[in-house]
């Protein structure tokens, strides 16, 4: 592997030294990797040759959503999406079963060898949204705060939704094509989401109280207070596994309940944890599974025919912004703004890691090729598509709703919570602005 962390280490000095500049234009570090990725991979430079099956790729990708699971776990803050008036409510209590059952059903149709439930399968691992790939709308001050808020809240909740109903899909999927019949693999199923919740229950409530007796009585360090919360959510995401509960339910549990544990004792604590990992080792991750996912897309694509690719585009448009619709009637929000909600529902790092949870848990499954290609031609599409359109797009937004007067549904203010990417720079004068 030594090659291959050159490689990514070099990308991010040369990214690190031109990165003010380029975040203020429509490349974003996700197109930098996945395109290096792409150009050194076997199938074009040669320079590297990952396979999806390689262990490292599974063991980063996988910690990577588990600790984005628990830091986005340790956000929600109940009050506030109650202010929010139903925005993210909508979004992930019907836009999201929307989404699924859309993506299910136009790849049912498209995708006559596939069965229903891995049709099921593509709908689910394509349903959580990725805020880091709009970076520049996510933190730009000069969208109304509501709707960044919704989206962020959105993005930073759905992996966690759509992880227990994947593992469902995937149990009632095996179960048609094996002996073993659906009670089994159901059951299955349920036995290790509610394993994989206790654990994270456990981990939460006794390591929440640990350590917020240790920062209350003044015995950790800034230092270690900052590495104390990733490391509780490696502890549920391993203890799980050993236990043959699910990882990813026990790092989201451990977060909900490490926010309920903690409350107001260090509350201020809690968040600059968050936050400094998030700008960091979270980012860190993120980047090395971009950068191997692009190198393990140009050596695993394999049915790329027209409707592989047709079904991205679907994805990225009908699949995503209908249902976004439906779930905003009622909302009042101007059109424009319910156009640009549902076109920024980028696929990232949630659909890469659930996927490849797919070949992990379910390498038998009859459709496994075309459901790994559909996801990475979704992905790869997602990745550019969103992050060119996102200046361009937010400055016609803005001058769509530049009318809107103050008491606009859009206007309302609402509390802000913390990003799910916060390293970003000052976009006092950010040309979308």
């Amino acid at each position: 592997m030594e090659i291959e962390i050159l490689v990514f280490v070099a990308i991010i000095l040369a990214y690190g030294l031109l990165s003010r500049r380029l975040e203020l234009s429509s490349i974003t570090p996700q197109m930098v990797f996945v395109a290096m990725g792409m150009f050194l991979g076997a199938g074009t430079f040669g320079l590297i040759d990952l396979r999806v099956e390689n262990e490292v790729f599974l063991l980063v990708g996988e910690a990577a959503l588990a600790l984005t699971l628990f830091t986005d776990a340790t956000r929600i803050d109940i009050a506030s999406l109650r202010e929010n008036e139903s925005l993210p409510t909508r979004l992930l209590s019907m836009g999201m079963p929307l989404t699924i059952a859309a993506g299910t059903a136009i790849a049912a149709l498209m995708f006559t060898d596939l069965t229903l439930f891995e049709a099921a399968i593509i709908g689910t691992v394509l349903s959580p949204t990725d805020a880091g790939l709009g970076q520049a709308l996510v933190n730009n001050p000069h969208v109304p705060t509501r709707i960044r808020q919704a989206l962020n809240v959105e993005s930073g909740l759905n992996d966690g939704i759509a992880t227990p109903i994947l593992f469902m899909f995937i149990a009632l999927a095996e179960a048609e094509e094996n002996t073993a019949g659906g009670g089994f693999w159901v059951s299955y199923a349920l036995k290790e989401l509610g394993l994989g919740a206790l654990v994270g229950l456990a981990v939460g409530i006794i390591g929440g109280w640990l350590v917020g007796q240790a920062i209350h009585r003044k015995l950790m360090t800034r230092t270690f207070q900052w590495l104390t919360f990733p490391a509780l959510a490696l502890i549920a995401w391993l203890l799980a596994a050993l236990v043959e509960g699910n990882g990813f339910i026990a790092a989201f549990t451990a977060g909900l309940a490490i926010a309920w544990v903690t409350g107001s004792l260090i509350k201020e604590q809690l968040k600059e944890s968050v936050v400094t990992f998030s700008e960091t080792g979270g980012q860190l991750l993120d980047f090395i599974v971009f950068f191997i996912f692009g190198a393990i897309v140009v050596n695993e694509l394999g049915l790329l025919d027209w409707r592989t690719v047709l079904y991205a585009g679907l994805s990225l448009t009908v699949i995503r912004m209908l249902p976004v619709a439906l779930s905003l009637i009622g909302s009042r929000l101007h059109r424009g703004t319910i156009l640009f909600m549902g076109w920024f529902g980028p696929r990232g790092l949630a659909s890469i890691v659930l996927g490849t949870i797919v070949l992990q848990e379910s390498p038998a499954l009859a459709g496994l090729e075309r459901i790994q290609d559909v996801v990475m031609v979704t992905v790869v599409m997602s990745v550019f598509a969103h992050g060119i359109s996102t200046t361009p797009f937010v400055k016609l937004y803005l001058s769509r709703i530049a009318g809107l007067d103050a008491k606009a549904p859009e206007r309302k203010k609402v509390k802000q919570h913390p990003t799910r990417t916060i390293a970003t720079p000052n976009l006092r004068n950010h040309p979308s602005g």
